[in-house]
């Protein structure tokens, strides 16, 4: 490590707090000095193929020249003003833009800055949604055992209660209907009874569509998405997808629901919004669920404006990610992604501590019957030249689109002779 970042590394450890981590025993983390593609350069002088593109954000690949000049361009222009009484060429493009994306009905979108804050205003929205309607006690949501939608209040209410993050706090959160995801016949039976029961206390259904990501990427067929819809119809209920994770190219297909045939009531997104460059969500809505605030009362209004909303350098980048998208084949790359992932990872399903090998799109995940020490295995694909974070019992992959041939291969080696080498 050269002087330089021997400084400020250390200086700025005695004062940070990191996420997810016991910062008293946890290995202190690698300072990264720049980025370019699928590499991480470190300031020791190594370079590490990224697995997981900065948690899954990184479509295209860091420092791409088209989001960059896009991003250049705004800041000189304009970085941001303020969304209350004023609005933007970016801001109003990108909302254009989304909605052609969506189809669908899903048209009017309302900008956040994290996936989190954007789950909230979903979760918002569908209970004020009701209130207008004059519907009271429709408060609650049924979320799904293995989901995971972000680390606020509001979102830790319904993810996982067993086996997420969050079960320290059950007791200051809201008490939500926390069931398992119907995925067959009889299982979707039990849920319409259950419905037929509960429905009446519930704004909505809030699910991660295809794989729920942060639970452990878990995976279910489309086929569920569409049972989801026929129970919210059959029982007036709004359906709500998180595509935090999935949205933009990431299981194949530019949004997962789009596998499915079947369309949401209200869409989060964020993550891979802005090909990774700039913090940005977006919760979009049907016009069903906007007309529905639509009043001379003003108490029907959604009472929701973070400060940095629809920040113009945020919106010149997505609009940049979105032109990328169009230009380039990337759902093609995740095609052929895919393909190296089934091929590359199957094998490790014969290794006695390996639980489960599952592949999706862009997404490899190796569960294992156990992991002892995250942070050991951690630095074993460090030490390989690779940058992949397990967490829980899962090893995954949820590499750049652009990822080289070769890169991709050398990240497969890396996953394959770590995962050989025993039990971590």
């Amino acid at each position: 490590m050269d002087a330089d970042s021997s400084t400020w590394a250390a200086a700025g450890m005695r004062h940070i707090w990191l996420p997810y981590t016991q910062m008293q025993t946890a290995t202190p983390p690698l300072p990264v000095v720049r980025t370019q593609g699928s590499r991480i350069e470190l300031a020791d002088g190594r370079t590490l193929i990224d697995g997981v593109a900065s948690w899954w954000t990184a479509c295209h690949g860091y420092n791409h020249p088209h989001i960059a000049a896009a991003v250049q361009q705004q800041l000189a222009d304009m970085p941001h003003v303020m969304f209350g009484g004023l609005v933007h060429e970016p801001a109003l493009r990108l909302a254009t833009r989304l909605a052609g994306c969506l189809g669908g009905g899903l048209e009017r979108v309302f900008y956040t800055d994290s996936g989190s804050v954007a789950v909230e205003v979903a979760m918002k929205m569908a209970v004020q949604y009701w209130l207008n309607q004059g519907a009271s006690g429709r408060t609650r949501f049924l979320a799904f055992r293995g989901g995971y939608h972000g680390d606020t209040l509001g979102t830790m209410a319904v993810c996982d209660p067993d086996e997420g993050m969050h079960t320290r706090f059950q007791g200051m959160l809201i008490g939500h209907d926390i069931v398992a995801l119907p995925v067959d016949e009889l299982a979707e039976a039990a849920l319409d009874a259950y419905l037929a029961r509960h429905a009446h206390g519930l704004a909505g259904i809030l699910v991660e569509p295809l794989v729920q990501g942060a639970g452990g990427m878990l995976m279910h067929a489309p086929e569920v998405l569409q049972r989801l819809r026929r129970l919210a119809d059959r029982h007036g209920l709004l359906l709500i997808f998180d595509e935090i994770f999935t949205g933009f190219g990431r299981t194949g297909t530019m949004f997962a629901f789009q596998q499915a045939g079947v369309w949401p009531d209200i869409i989060t997104l964020s993550k891979a919004l802005t090909g990774g460059t700039l913090p940005l969500a977006a919760t979009v809505a049907s016009r069903r669920i906007f007309d529905g605030f639509l009043s001379d009362d003003p108490g029907h209004a959604l009472m929701h404006g973070p400060t940095f909303m629809g920040n113009a350098l945020a919106c010149a980048a997505a609009n940049a990610s979105l032109d990328l998208f169009e230009q380039a084949p990337r759902l093609a790359q995740v095609a052929a992604i895919e393909t190296v992932l089934r091929e590359r990872l199957a094998p490790l399903a014969a290794l006695p501590w390996v639980a489960d090998v599952r592949v999706l799109g862009a997404i490899g995940a190796v569960e294992l019957r156990q992991i002892h020490d995250r942070e050991a295995l951690k630095r074993r694909f460090a030490d390989a030249g690779v940058w992949i974070r397990p967490f829980g019992r899962i090893a995954y992959v949820t590499p750049a689109f652009t990822i080289a041939p070769e890169e991709l291969d050398f990240l497969m080696d890396a996953m394959g002779k770590v995962l050989a080498q025993g039990q971590p």
